[in-house]
């Protein structure tokens, strides 16, 4: 098990990861499992890496939840990564917590691999023009939902500017 930790986290280190400025990739690249929405140009995107064994990935769901309840009339799209190593585990997860926004699975870890995620949940939000706008790293209750808040909103806010 060490071994496989280990391998993986050098297979992980050798990629850098998205930055702040990065053009987030396009999605259909990495065989992601599930349906992924259509066409995220335009979009406000908060792309949220988790698992089902991760407790403050748990205690974000409600707040991603609220996010694409509030937002998404708007431009917002939430988008849930899974990394749990089987199906089942996800889905029992989610029978838990059931959610409206896109939840996909990274069987493959090529998109996490990419990433370079290092802790969980790690979300990046996106800009309409596909810019990688912030990235948080672990969830941290009220302050990071305040964070994803002022993020959407100021962004939205730029969206519906440019298209008048």
């Amino acid at each position: 098990m060490l071994a496989l930790c280990l391998a993986a986290t050098t297979a992980f280190a050798a990629d850098k990861g998205f930055k702040v400025g990065d053009t987030f990739p396009e999605l259909s690249e990495f065989q992601l499992e599930g349906k992924l929405p259509g066409s995220l140009k335009g979009k406000v995107v908060i792309v949220d890496f988790w698992a089902s064994w991760c407790g403050p990935c748990k205690d974000s769901f409600p707040v991603m939840e609220e996010l694409q309840a509030k937002y998404g009339n708007k431009g917002l799209v939430v988008l849930a990564v899974n990394l749990d190593e089987d199906r089942p585990t996800m889905e029992d997860f989610l029978k838990k917590h059931p959610v409206t926004f896109t939840v996909v699975r990274d069987a493959a870890k090529k998109l996490v691999g990419k990433a370079n995620i290092k802790s969980m949940p790690t979300s990046f939000v996106v800009s309409p023009d596909g810019k990688v706008v912030s990235v948080h790293k672990g969830f941290h209750g009220s302050e990071t939902q305040k964070q994803y808040v002022k993020e959407v909103e100021d962004l939205i806010g730029t969206a519906v500017v440019a298209k008048e």
